[in-house]
């Protein structure tokens, strides 16, 4: 555990999507279509409307999808697409701020859809006018983790930079590695549950805003095949794994116990739960690893119903959704607990005090 001073404060959140959205009726209708002649699909074609998804948000229109597409054209889209929404993310984020881009004092920029060398930071610093002496972190591999650990890191640069703010931009577009040809149960639960989305956070020292008191990580032991990517000669192949509800139902509870417990705290001294919304048998088993009643984590439902699962970035998501008319926009809570699970296999966890 990272426990901070309680002066860093998360003074904005914003968000962003692409302009397709993808309702899912039509998404299940495609794919059925696609895959006629596969009995496998057929049988799995149910997940599509056990998802908790009614729409998701992509950075191509469905036409492009039935085209093959190669690792360079796939990744010339993500590069293209992420640095775009990542300037929207960020300029609203600022402006929330009220914070002038040449002040940043470093940028965490998470994303793991692609590859960007020079990074997508590096690209940003002209576009949207940061300082030529910015500090950058680009992280890469994270998947549905990043969201919290990037928020984890963020908060540890604004200690290092203060006072200068420090902005984090997360971006996924995990709908451009759709695999047409591929009918594994993988690529088609994927294929249900994923959008393309980036959000963006301004933490400062000193600020305005809601206090990153602690953070924590915590990796499980043997499951590095749980989540994560397969490099293919045409791009990205998702890997799932059936045992994940599983895992959380039976190994988080003693892991986020132990993390509140070096804070001297308990489930019964968090107001709010705020979690990255893999899908709803995740979403249930972790409201049953948490103690809440089933339907509980209302802003992380909310936003998988609208957005669908972007890996890094839902959790900000559900943030941005629950500062702006969710838990956190009630004047009672005193203290959140921030949660997201990814590749390695790892939890991750950010408490925020009023």
């Amino acid at each position: 555990m990272h426990r901070l001073g309680k002066e860093v404060a998360l003074v904005s959140v914003a968000t962003a999507v692409p302009p397709f959205a993808l309702e899912q009726d039509d998404v299940a209708a495609r794919v059925r279509a696609q895959f006629s002649r596969s009995e496998v699909v057929q049988r799995l074609m149910p997940v599509f409307n056990t998802t908790g998804i009614r729409r998701r948000y992509s950075c191509v229109p469905f036409d492009w999808y039935y085209d093959p597409q190669s690792w360079p054209q796939r990744n010339a889209v993500y590069l293209e697409s992420a640095q775009a929404l990542l300037e929207q993310a960020a300029r609203a984020a600022l402006e929330r701020a009220e914070v002038q881009a040449r002040d940043v004092g470093a940028v965490v920029v998470v994303s793991t859809t692609g590859i960007a060398t020079p990074s997508l930071d590096a690209r940003l610093l002209a576009p949207l006018g940061l300082p030529q002496t910015v500090r950058r972190l680009p992280i890469f591999g994270l998947g549905c983790v990043g969201g919290a650990i990037g928020l984890a890191r963020a908060a540890m640069m604004a200690e290092a930079v203060r006072p200068a703010p420090v902005l984090l931009l997360v971006v996924e577009l995990c709908a451009l590695w759709f695999r047409r040809d591929d009918v594994s149960k993988s690529n088609i639960v994927a294929t249900a549950l994923f959008g393309d989305g980036a959000a963006a956070a301004v933490l400062c020292a000193g600020g305005d805003g809601p206090r990153v008191q602690a953070s924590g990580e915590y990796t499980f032991p043997d499951t590095l095949d749980v989540m994560g990517w397969d490099v293919t000669g045409d791009g990205l192949s998702a890997i799932f794994s059936r045992d994940i509800p599983q895992l959380v139902q039976t190994q988080f509870q003693p892991v986020i116990d132990a993390y509140l417990a070096e804070s001297q705290l308990t489930r019964a001294d968090v107001d709010v739960f705020l979690s990255h919304p893999g899908g709803t048998k995740v979403l249930d088993a972790l409201e049953s690893a948490y103690g809440l009643a089933p339907g509980s984590l209302v802003d992380s439902r909310a936003v998988l119903a609208e957005y669908g699962n972007m890996s890094a970035v839902t959790l900000l998501f559900v943030l941005e959704r629950a500062l702006r008319e969710g838990a956190l926009a009630q004047a009672s809570w005193r203290r959140a607990l921030l949660s997201a699970m990814g590749p390695g296999f790892t939890a991750a966890f950010v408490t925020l005090e009023r």
